[in-house]
């Protein structure tokens, strides 16, 4: 741990300082470290106390109430200063998901995705809610303080006011506009006219470009670049975000939005990708602004899809068109929902089909770009979450082919399926099924971890609902006490995943076969999974080479005289060589 030695600059150091431009409302207030040398400072007005590190460097810029750590350049910053006593963007609250404020949630540094879900999904829990809050109250109050914070190693320039805003270790902010009320974590990048309000980003987060940034939360490794505009959301581990808007909204990780038209809004996503032109509507204003979507794992909306609120999607659905009935399909996950003749129709399992699904799943690990980690994040593809939702859709769809077996078209929770399109849906989840059952039982072993029972996505993070209710409990009585507790329980749980996935995967096959399944049963799920999982990726596959196909090359070789040209122009840029 270092220690730092600070001293009051001397008489001549103070000379030669006003001589170099540089003014102090009251030299006694400023302190600097024993190595201080008068060169590392130019141009500069101190106001109130300032303290300046070893081997930092101040030039042309005013600076009013600040402890500056070592290694730090600022330079040509209008206005850095702490006009009054803040907590620096902790205990701010923030309208997520509800634009009535019905579930907001109290932000602080080192929120993680898992607190911030249960804050604002939990409601019905009010005492649940009332210790999340009075840890986050906590939390705001303990980083109270008249004097701001710059951490080691960093690099302000170019800067106009920044305002009642630390500033973590190893930052750069180069030519932003507004930084007020706000924290800046470790090893993050602000650029070029950004204007942040009332804010707290965690460890490596980039926001560049004209990005505004209102009531907001911005978690590990986030990007905002191309003048997106966030108000009174959360953003969690990974997410990606550019042009577009986004207002009240749970992201949850790895949530991207890449285009100038598309809106964000009043809904909880994780796992996502908004097509161009795509939002989502809670605009019906019978009793305010209180409408909301849920878009589980892995949900997209192409191009133009519009989803009028109240809605919810099952997991890795992809919705084309436009939905205004406030459609349920939570339990039909991996199907498409088509707009046709005004109707919402769904197409179940068609998703398990798609080379997109799998080129998703793989992907997602491979750009996690967390150092800290402190979401926690499920990438397994086969899980109890999304499977027990899969066992259900099975159930639903096999009740409506029983209850009218002659119809062409099913209706189902303001959604139809066509009877071609059912079949094969029931077709995709009993193979999905035992794959997943299969992988589970692979996976993990017997051991003293009970994984039974109903399952949830914790916004990243696959937990049996019982575990869930024990950490609320413990919560509720005092039992946890700190966000670090908190998180210490959900890891618990994480570390152990395998093994609550494998007892919930046996007891789930146990219903199937009717007994608890012997050794020998075991290792046939497991050898069936493995050929139903290589049968689906053959699916996959064949509808990656038809993407590939020549039949998709319209367009390419323009100037080429021969097909052979126009077919080698075609494989060169798709990289197919």
């Amino acid at each position: 741990m270092k220690t730092t030695i600070f001293r009051k600059p001397t008489d001549d150091e103070i000379r030669v300082l006003e001589a170099a431009g540089n003014r102090a409302d009251d030299w006694s207030a400023i302190e600097v470290t024993d190595g201080f040398a008068t060169s590392q400072m130019t141009g500069c007005r101190l106001h109130g106390h300032v303290r300046i590190g070893r081997d930092t460097v101040l030039r042309n810029s005013e600076v009013r109430n600040y402890d500056i750590g070592d290694n730090v350049t600022i330079e040509n910053v209008t206005a850095l200063e702490c006009r009054c006593e803040s907590s620096f963007g902790n205990g701010v609250k923030v309208a997520t998901m509800n634009e009535n404020e019905g579930r907001s949630v109290t932000i602080y540094e080192g929120l993680t995705a898992q607190a911030g879900y249960l804050a604002a999904v939990y409601r019905h829990r009010s005492r649940t809610v009332a210790r999340l809050t009075e840890m986050a109250e906590a939390i705001a109050a303990a980083h109270r303080s008249h004097i701001g914070h710059i951490g080691d190693g960093s690099r302000i320039s170019g800067a106009r006011f920044i305002r009642e805003t630390n500033i973590g270790r190893n930052v750069t902010i180069d030519g932003c506009s507004v930084l007020q009320n706000g924290t800046v974590g470790d090893d993050s990048f602000i650029g070029v006219d950004v204007k942040a309000y009332d804010f707290i980003t965690a460890q490596g987060v980039h926001i560049d470009n004209g990005s505004i940034i209102e009531r907001c939360f911005i978690g590990e490794a986030v990007i905002m670049d191309k003048g997106f505009s966030a108000s009174e959301s959360l953003f969690f581990a990974n997410s990606h975000c550019e042009n577009g808007e986004a207002a009240s909204i749970f992201a949850g990780p790895y949530t991207v939005s890449h285009h100038k038209s598309t809106l964000l809004i009043a809904g909880i996503f994780s796992f996502f990708n908004a097509g161009s032109g795509s939002n989502q509507s809670n605009h019906l204003f019978k009793s305010g602004a209180v409408h909301q979507s849920v878009h589980l794992r892995g949900c997209k909306f192409a191009s133009g899809a519009y989803i009028m609120s109240p809605a919810i999607e099952a997991p890795f659905t992809m919705v084309l068109g436009h939905h205004s009935r406030h459609h349920d399909i939570a339990d039909l996950p991996y199907s498409y929902l088509i707009e046709n003749n005004g109707r919402s129709m769904l197409i179940p399992g068609a998703n398990l089909t798609s080379y997109g699904t799998v080129r998703d799943i793989e992907k997602w690990p491979k750009r996690d770009k967390r150092r800290v980690g402190g979401d926690i994040i499920n990438f397994e593809e086969y899980n109890p979450y999304i499977t027990g939702k899969l066992i259900r859709g099975l159930n639903i769809l096999n009740t409506l082919k029983e209850e009218n077996p002659e119809t062409e078209l099913y209706g189902y929770n303001k959604v139809f399926i066509k009877a071609a399109n059912l079949r094969k849906g029931i077709s995709l989840y009993n193979k999905c099924i035992v794959a997943s059952l299969g992988a589970m039982l692979r996976d993990g072993r017997p051991s003293g971890c009970d994984g039974r029972g109903e399952w949830v996505d914790l916004a990243g993070q696959f937990i049996t609902k019982r575990a869930v209710g024990e950490i609320l409990e413990a919560l509720e009585s005092g039992e946890i006490a700190t966000p670090e507790e908190l998180g210490r329980r959900f890891g618990e749980f994480a570390a152990n995943y395998a093994d609550y996935a494998y007892s919930w995967a046996a007891d789930t096959l146990a219903k199937i076969l009717g007994h608890t399944p012997d050794e020998e049963e075991l290792k046939d799920t497991v050898t069936s999974a493995e050929n139903i999982h290589a049968s689906l990726r053959k699916m996959t596959d064949n509808d990656r080479r038809n993407d590939c196909s020549m039949e998709m090359s319209v367009g390419y070789g323009i100037d080429c005289d021969s097909a052979d040209e126009r077919a080698l122009d075609y494989r060169v840029v798709r990289g197919l060589d």
